[in-house]
Order: C-alpha cells, then sequence, then structure tokens
C-alpha cells in the first residue's frame, strides 16, 4: 500500500444526467483504486421511488415511503435531499458524517441540487471534490437510457428535459467535468481527479512534511557520525 495516501475524511461528489454513466463509473474507479491505498465507502441514497428488478434494499438505495421521508427532513436527518424525477432521494447525515468524522473518504452519486446544497455547507465543501459526468452527445444520452429499459417512454422524456438544466448547471459549479464517451478513459479521468484531491488534503501535506523532516533529521545523523 503506498505511503502516498491516507484516508482523512474527504468527500468526492459526482453529478450528472441520468444514463452518463455514473454508477459504473465509480464502481471501477472504487475497485481500481481501492489496491493503492484509496478506499472509497459508497454512500446508499433513500428515495421513495419503488425498487425496480435486480435493487437491493441498504445497496441500491434504502427505500421509504413518502411520509417517511418527509418525516426525516422535518427532523434534519438529511445532508441534503432533493426531488429528482418527480420523486425525492436525500443523503442521510448519519450515513456520510459520522464516516468522514472517523476519517473514511466516502463517494456520493447525486443530484446537482444535492451537490449544491453540500457546496453551501462550508464544514463539507473544504473537504470536498465535484465531479461533473458529461454524456458525448444528446443522441448517446437518449440512446443509454433507452437500453437500460429501465424507465417508460414519459419517464425518459422527463429525464431527457430534466439533463438540460444539469449540464447547464455544471458551468461554474464543478471542479472537474467528465466526458463519459470511452468508459476506460473517463474511468481514469476520474482516478486522476480523486489521486489529485487525495494528495492536496491537509492530512497528505503534513504527512510530507513529517517525512521531510525525518529526511532532515537522518542527514544529520549521517554528517554527526562521519559519513
Amino acid at each position: 500500500m503506498s505511503s502516498n495516501f491516507h484516508s482523512d475524511g474527504t468527500l468526492f461528489i459526482v453529478s450528472g444526467p441520468s444514463g452518463a454513466g455514473k454508477t459504473t463509473l465509480i464502481q471501477r474507479v472504487r475497485e481500481q483504486l481501492e489496491p493503492i491505498g484509496i478506499s472509497l465507502y459508497f454512500s446508499v441514497s433513500h428515495t421513495t421511488r419503488k425498487p425496480r428488478g435486480g435493487e437491493v434494499e441498504g445497496k441500491s438505495y434504502y427505500f421509504v415511503s413518502p411520509d417517511c421521508f418527509e418525516g426525516m427532513v422535518a427532523r434534519g436527518e438529511f445532508l441534503e435531499w432533493a426531488h429528482v424525477h418527480e420523486q425525492r432521494y436525500g443523503t442521510s447525515k448519519a450515513e456520510v458524517v459520522a464516516r468522514l468524522d472517523r476519517g473514511e473518504d466516502v463517494v456520493l452519486d447525486i443530484d446537482y441540487q444535492g451537490a449544491r446544497q453540500i457546496a453551501e455547507d462550508p464544514r463539507l465543501n473544504e473537504r470536498s471534490l465535484n465531479v461533473f459526468i458529461f454524456p458525448p452527445s444528446f443522441d448517446v444520452l437518449e440512446q443509454r437510457l433507452r437500453e437500460r429499459r429501465l424507465n417508460t417512454e414519459e419517464e425518459i422524456r422527463t429525464r431527457l428535459g430534466k439533463a438540460i438544466a444539469e449540464i447547464d448547471a455544471y458551468k461554474d459549479f464543478y471542479r472537474y467535468v467528465i466526458i463519459n464517451d470511452d468508459l476506460n478513459v473517463a474511468t481514469e479521468c476520474l482516478k486522476g481527479a480523486i489521486i489529485a484531491k487525495k494528495l492536496q488534503t491537509k492530512t497528505a501535506l503534513e504527512a510530507i512534511s513529517a517525512m521531510a523532516e525525518r529526511f532532515k533529521e537522518e542527514q544529520n545523523g549521517r554528517i554527526a557520525r562521519g559519513h
């Protein structure tokens, strides 16, 4: 495991239109970063929508009723939440903040509305990185949505319409924008963004400073011994 990386409670936020490929990218990146010492906990969101085929409670989402969701909102239990495609999605504070406070690195797959909410929290904004996943074209985005066979025709039209608003939102908000026209290249780009952030965290800089001091002490020791 590399000495370059330390779990220090960094929050990575990945956003983009439905069909841009965020879920696949995040999964690939998590698997490929683990061997070099970057372990990312994937935060599972709460949603009011019904489970789709193959989705697992607690792994894909926490599926809750609208009343339950509203109760969580009223009690201030969400780090962020938003209306997305006529449903509600939210990130639990207990799911994320406690892990960050323990020094775990966390990755979120959330809507740009939620990303903006987190950016407005100065405690989290300082330790966060926002990345937007951009589809290569509107036609490709539509094709991906249709090939997934997860949505009705009306839902596809809604998602395509909302994609325009999301794409407009990236312009002055996200630190990095990645065009997902080649999965392998996009994976490398997202890995690069995460690695760059990890090399700039306070923990990483403190570790390098401590190592520099050890080098000086070792050098001085050798000089004192006449080497």
